[in-house]
């Protein structure tokens, strides 16, 4: 009681003591007192300069409550969130710690001159949103063609606004078929629900303050199976492997099976393999596969493939005939055909090899005018093998000449290390009297005769 006495006798002193100073300037503010928005918990801080403040004093007051909040330096309220600071009795700073939403209103920055002067301005407390759990949806099931609303209530200062996207990112089919990315409105309608209408939806909230917050409720539908087939009629022969292939579609999910033509179920053994392939949101689609390993005469008729689940049973069959088992041919160019292609080169090598020697014209031998090219060659023999080793040649060279297109002479040539040929260029000729001439002493066969074996053995 006593404090609020002193107050206003302490601002009266300091008004009478103003008054009895004639050559006192009154204060004025440099500028007006500034509007603040803070977003809720952070702090706001008030600005008043005063010019010419002299002996008199600076109030901060709470305008729609009518409450001091301090005097000078001093700290009246009991509110230990609000400081008040000052820079050379000039610049006076309210300051309001982690500020809250009853903070919110109009502030006062007051000098006791006759008659009082004051400025004032406005606090704005933001507040992020938020998505309340108790008025919003939450996880619904309902039955394929019933109309559903899902619901989303946000809080937030200014109030935020409420959009609604799929998850996934597709499109939102309303009532009237159109499709949208995204609606807005705290409510989504949806008229005669689909199974296409199933998945995740996002209840987004926002007012600029952030952060953005969202909510997710999936929206599940149930419906009895679907099932239908891509082949009804295939035909097969015994010892086939084949595949038979359902497409199903319900949820919930479903109980999948197939059956023969005896109506027996196919379980997994060495001659059947069952498969489920579930796709799609909440596995609703699924891919039946039958797989038979090799077709027999009592698979031959009607399998069925079954879906069941809480709300019905749907099947479809798949009819099995027989037909004629394909004529097997043996393609050209195979293994089979290259090894009969060898022998017969194999054993053309041989007759070449065991051919008579035929005596050489002296006149050919003396004069060295016959010349000889080698062609390419495509098959390798026990001769050839021979006649590189008694030649001292490197036989990986002059197999890699025969592979691209058979080797030049000049090349030939080149390998023996015994023999110093000329430079090479275009297609080279040889005379066998100074080419034979390096054959080594254990190979000695009339040169003709060796020649002509070696061109064969190619």
């Amino acid at each position: 009681m006593l404090l609020v006495l002193a107050i206003p006798v302490f601002f009266i002193a300091t008004w009478a003591s103003a008054l009895n100073d004639p050559s006192s300037e009154l204060p004025r503010f440099e500028h007006p007192l500034n509007n603040l928005t803070i977003s809720v918990g952070r702090e706001a801080i008030f600005t008043c300069i005063v010019e010419n403040l002299g002996p008199y004093k600076v109030a901060w007051l709470r305008v729609d409550t009518q409450t001091i909040l301090t005097i000078a330096s001093h700290v009246i309220t009991k509110n230990h969130r609000i400081a008040v600071t000052h820079s050379g009795h000039r610049a006076w700073f309210l300051h309001i710690r982690e500020t809250r939403e009853s903070d919110r209103g109009w502030y006062m920055c007051q000098v006791n001159t006759d008659p009082m002067s004051s400025i004032t301005g406005f606090l704005e407390i933001v507040v992020p949103p938020d998505i309340l759990d108790y008025p919003t949806s939450t996880d619904m099931e309902v039955r394929e063609g019933s109309n559903v609303t899902l619901r989303c209530a946000a809080t937030g200062t200014p109030k935020p606004t409420v959009t609604w996207r799929r998850e996934a990112g597709g499109t939102i089919t309303l009532s009237n078929w159109n499709e949208v990315a995204s609606i807005e409105g705290p409510e989504l309608e949806i008229t005669g629900v689909t199974r296409l209408h199933m998945g995740p939806y996002l209840c987004i909230a926002s007012n600029g303050v952030p952060p953005t917050v969202s909510k997710r409720i999936v929206l599940i539908v149930h419906f009895p199976p679907m099932v239908w087939v891509e082949q009804q009629l295939i035909g097969a022969y015994e010892g086939q492997k084949l595949v038979l292939e359902c497409q199903s579609e319900a949820y919930p999910r479903p109980i999948t099976y197939w059956t023969k033509p005896t109506n027996e179920t196919v379980t997994n053994d060495s001659h059947y393999k069952v498969e489920t392939i579930s796709k799609g949101y909440k596995d609703y689609k699924i891919t039946m596969t039958l797989t038979i390993k090799s077709v027999r005469a009592q698979d031959f008729g009607f399998f069925r493939c079954v879906s069941t689940n809480s709300l019905g049973e749907t099947d479809n069959r798949i009819k099995l005939y027989r037909i004629d088992k394909p004529p097997t041919t043996r393609r050209p160019g195979t293994r089979r055909d290259s090894k009969k292609s060898w022998k017969l080169d194999h054993s053309h090598e041989k007759k070449a090899a065991g051919m008579r020697d035929e005596p050489m014209s002296k006149g050919s031998s003396d004069s060295g005018e016959e010349q000889i090219e080698f062609q390419s060659a495509t098959a390798s023999s026990t001769f050839h093998r021979h006649f590189l080793t008694n030649f001292e040649m490197n036989p990986s060279r002059v197999t890699r000449q025969r592979k691209f297109g058979g080797p030049n002479f000049c090349e030939l040539r080149k390998a023996v290390k015994s023999f110093q040929a000329p430079a090479c260029g275009g297609k080279e000729k040889f005379k066998d009297k100074e080419f034979l001439g390096n054959f080594s002493p254990e190979f000695q066969r009339p040169r003709r005769t060796v020649m002509r074996d070696y061109l064969l053995s190619f």
